[in-house]
């Protein structure tokens, strides 16, 4: 370990560092506050099958009560470490303070830049680097990308990215970049279904829109209308 691991506070403070304007803060945090949200409750659900892995039937998975409301899932290979999501799930997005067309200082409302905005996770990357984080939650930001952006779709797409992979390097991270497909910052800011998300993901091809169902069968579905009532937010 190279760096420090912050605490909540450090975080809300790496955020108010960053963020151009109150309404750029309120739109990127509560993004990431959703996320880290979502990530935990499916960190739940992973590790309460996999501590009844043993006494589970064969695809007994919905045996398995969620108090969150997570449903499906499959059984993980190990447990999960939710602090550890938590944490990269309220950091995974504070790079895209750095790709705002208009920041909320100009007068203009916010609005994100189309073609710096796939930059966003490593330029939030080497901010975390910059500040001191450690490694192991900088990487949050570079690897949470759509459902896994290869070297091979960097070079592919012409993508304005050091050719590279910025995929996740294990299950948390691969978690807080499942979670973040349920939120969009777009504005108004709107909560996607699995089937929204779907669509999506098929613009890219159909690799991406199989990788996208694998990760659904592989963490589940969580709640997404009682969070849209939470958040006040609406669904797509």
């Amino acid at each position: 370990m190279s760096g420090y691991i912050p605490t909540l506070e450090q975080i809300d403070e790496l955020h108010k560092k960053i963020a151009p304007s109150q309404a750029a803060y309120d739109l990127v945090h509560t993004h990431c506050v959703i996320v880290a949200t979502i990530g935990c409750q499916i960190v739940r659900r992973q590790n309460a099958l996999f501590t009844r892995r043993c006494t589970l039937p064969a695809g007994g998975e919905s045996l398995v009560p969620s108090p969150d409301g997570v449903v499906g899932g499959q059984v993980p290979p190990r447990l999960l470490d939710e602090h550890l999501v938590m944490i990269g799930g309220l950091l995974h997005d504070i790079g895209t303070y750095l790709v705002f067309k208009h920041d909320g200082t100009d007068g203009e409302p916010l609005k994100f830049s189309g073609k710096k905005y796939i930059t966003h996770g490593l330029r939030g990357y080497q901010y975390l680097l910059d500040e001191g984080v450690d490694e192991s939650i900088a990487q949050f930001a570079r690897n949470h990308t759509g459902v896994g952006l290869t070297r091979e779709a960097v070079v592919a797409q012409d993508l304005p990215l050091p050719p590279d992979d910025y995929v996740p390097m294990n299950l948390e991270q691969e978690v807080v970049m499942y979670a973040d497909k349920f939120n969009s910052k777009s504005l108004p800011p709107k909560f996607l279904t699995v089937d929204a998300y779907t669509a999506r993901a098929e613009r890219f091809g159909e690799q991406n829109k199989r990788q996208w169902l694998e990760l659904v069968d592989k963490y589940g579905v969580p709640d997404i209308p009682a969070l849209a009532e939470k958040y006040h937010q609406i669904v797509i």
